[in-house]
């Protein structure tokens, strides 16, 4: 069974393998490689005989790039690998390394975003490897030197200067990354699944910083349907109070869009900004919480985390209504231009033409309030129409042009003041 999740520069992938021997069991920081590791052949795509072994490798440093077809991330990668292997030449060997078979990679350096690629020499199907080390997440690198594994890391930190400290002997910079299994609640000891005499039935985790372990993202703990906890991971504040703010506007019949918030910090910059530019500044600017609550008080996990935020940061964020200066959508017109004849359901919005066909008009609310393209203003609807609309347009980012298709539906958009449900973000006072 294989789950995907990509963000940033790490593309989350569970992966269950069986063990084939006890030879192939995981190894970790400080083991020796099995013999078997330079004895066997690997098949392997982009090379003349169509499959590599590592026994001319002995005296070298090798690094394991473990990496899928679908990780965007381990693409970018490649580039850098080569430009490493040149640079170092036969003192260091980098082979990437997938699980994927030799038809679906064929097929990939075949297409014309894999063309760009194809000097990449590739383990395929592999097992043995994945076996020897496990992980959740790609890229994933190994790095193996005089028969032991001296570290496993992320992508990122492979380097020249992280690869001249490992040749020279020297204190090593890297920092060992040994994947974290996000299914569970973070950093709870694995020691604890052994009791039997005790339920876990509320847990907490906060942290600054990036966890190179974790990928970017956010995770779900449900049962039965029901969420009971949310874990996000290596994401802005400003990325987690919007996720929150979805789900407590959800909770009140309200739609959520980032035109709802009202950032008051005084330095925004250090919620709000790119988290999928890596570096030591964004690094040191992200959060990662895990938060459960007892499964029968599900309903109040959102407000109850939001709370916990604020307990926990120097922001106090909250749900408050103000009159707000917005657009409202209304009917200029007794006469249905709008409805829809049927068909197949399409939300083509930011589309080139701009189309919705057979949708609900909140569609069009919910485009409208996407992105500030067309306005910075949020968009509130006032229409009361329920049925499904066809609309299309071709002005979607010019105000008058797309005002006049508009008009051609009996529709308009009229700048007013209404009391909006908005989430408020604040300094906490000294």
């Amino acid at each position: 069974m294989k789950n995907i999740f990509c963000r940033g520069i790490l593309c989350l992938v569970i992966v269950v393998y069986g063990y084939t021997s006890a030879q192939n069991k995981p190894l970790k920081k400080g083991n020796t490689v099995p013999e078997s590791f330079y004895t066997k052949r690997f098949e392997a795509v982009n090379t003349p005989q169509n499959s590599i072994s590592f026994s001319k490798d002995r005296n070298k440093l090798i690094l394991i790039d473990f990496w899928a077809t679908w990780c965007s991330s381990c693409l970018a990668n490649f580039p850098k690998m080569e430009a490493l292997q040149q640079q170092f030449a036969d003192r260091i060997s980098i082979v990437a390394v997938t699980d994927q078979n030799r038809p679906v990679l064929e097929k990939f350096f075949s297409s014309a975003n894999g063309k760009r690629y194809a000097k990449m020499p590739s383990v395929t199907g592999d097992q043995f490897l994945h076996q020897l080390f496990p992980h959740k997440g790609v890229p994933y690198i190994a790095w193996i030197k005089d028969g032991k594994v001296i570290n496993t890391t992320d992508a990122e930190q492979v380097t020249e200067t992280t690869i001249s400290e490992i040749l020279g002997n020297q204190q090593s910079s890297l920092q060992t990354v040994v994947q974290i299994d996000k299914t569970r609640p973070l950093m709870l000891s694995e020691s604890y699944d052994a009791e039997k005499n005790t339920e876990l039935s509320a847990y907490s985790f906060f942290s600054k910083g990036r966890i190179r372990s974790l990928d970017y993202g956010t995770w779900f703990h449900r049962d039965k349907g029901k969420t009971y906890g949310r874990q996000f991971t290596n994401l802005s504040l400003m990325e987690i109070y919007s996720a929150l703010g979805d789900e407590l506007f959800e909770l009140r019949g309200e739609h959520f869009s980032a035109k709802r918030i009202i950032n008051r910090i005084r330095k925004p910059e250090d919620i709000d900004f790119k988290t999928t530019v890596p570096g030591a500044e964004t690094d040191s600017k992200l959060y990662s919480i895990d938060f459960i609550v007892p499964k029968t008080q599900a309903d109040s996990l959102y407000g109850r985390m939001l709370s916990f935020i604020n307990d926990n940061t120097a922001y106090s964020a909250s749900l408050e209504r103000r009159m707000t200066k917005c657009l409202v959508l209304k009917r200029i017109s007794d006469t249905d231009k709008m409805g829809s004849k049927g068909g197949v359901f399409r939300d083509n919005f930011f589309g080139q033409p701009s189309e919705l066909s057979n949708a609900p008009l909140e569609y069009l609310i919910s485009a409208l309030n996407a992105n500030s393209d067309l306005t910075s203003l949020p968009v509130i609807d006032e229409t009361s129409y329920k049925g499904k609309v066809d609309l299309r347009f071709s002005k979607i980012n010019d105000f008058p042009g797309f005002q006049k298709e508009l008009a051609g539906y009996g529709l308009a958009l009229e700048e007013s003041e209404r009391s909006l449900l908005m989430l408020i973000i604040r300094d906490k006072q000294p």
